[in-house]
């Protein structure tokens, strides 16, 4: 069991906390305002769940900071930047503007990226980006989990963080570089607005299907459409 310190009590630091907790992991959640995070704690009663601040959060070995890019997580966190040298980043930010219609970031880079570039120390891991918060007090769908796509450049810290996650309600998908953070977080911008539309906002999420197979192996098309 590992101790993972959360920054933010938002409604997906909270959720994330009771997930890690889930499974036997410790949690420090971090705050501006402990008074808050001592609430939270008490309420949630799980004596794995620790309150704290900031800097109580970033005392462990594992970090997910559970803030909005657009509320300036980059500037909060530059003055700690040495705290997150060597250790498992978890990133779950989208970078979203305060309508949640559209990105701060142009198509060309990401949240995950953008975090990457102002802490090269770190070993970041893209993930839960694609899980809207609802999901998490539900997270089956007629049964079946949906998927949450891992993202990083190091696959041993990609192997670290599905070792965490390990007994929880979702499907992990290794969903390759960080670079492809640009995709996931896209799609997730997309399925917002396809859930309003259907009105399954916020309660929806995607799931990858398919089986094993060969390219071809059961093409009855092939010799009717080859070419002489």
């Amino acid at each position: 069991m590992s101790i993972i310190g959360i920054l933010g009590t938002g409604r997906m630091a909270v959720r994330l906390a009771r997930l890690f907790t889930g499974v036997g992991h410790t949690v420090v959640l971090g705050s501006r305002t402990p008074e808050r995070a001592v609430r939270i704690a008490r309420a949630l009663g799980d004596p794995r769940l620790q309150p704290g601040t900031y800097a109580d959060a970033l005392a462990a070995p594992v970090v997910l900071p559970a803030m909005f890019l657009r509320d300036g997580m980059l500037e909060t966190l530059a003055p700690l930047r040495r705290h997150f040298d060597g250790k498992l980043l978890i990133d779950i930010t989208n970078p979203f503007n305060d309508r949640y219609d559209d990105f701060i970031l142009p198509w060309d880079t990401s949240g995950a990226e953008e975090i990457q570039r102002q802490f090269p120390r770190a070993r970041i891991v893209g993930a839960f980006k694609n899980v809207w918060w609802e999901v998490f007090d539900q997270p089956l769908f007629d049964g079946r989990p949906s998927d949450v796509f891992v993202v990083s450049d190091e696959a041993a810290a990609k192997q670290e963080f599905l070792s965490l996650v390990q007994g929880t309600p979702f499907r992990y998908i290794d969903a390759g570089r960080l670079a492809n953070a640009r995709f996931v977080e896209r799609m997730t911008l997309f399925s917002a607005e396809l859930g309003q539309r259907q009105g399954y906002f916020p309660r929806m999420n995607w799931r990858l299907l398919g089986e094993p197979w060969t390219m071809g192996q059961a093409d009855r098309l092939k010799e009717l459409i080859a070419r002489d």
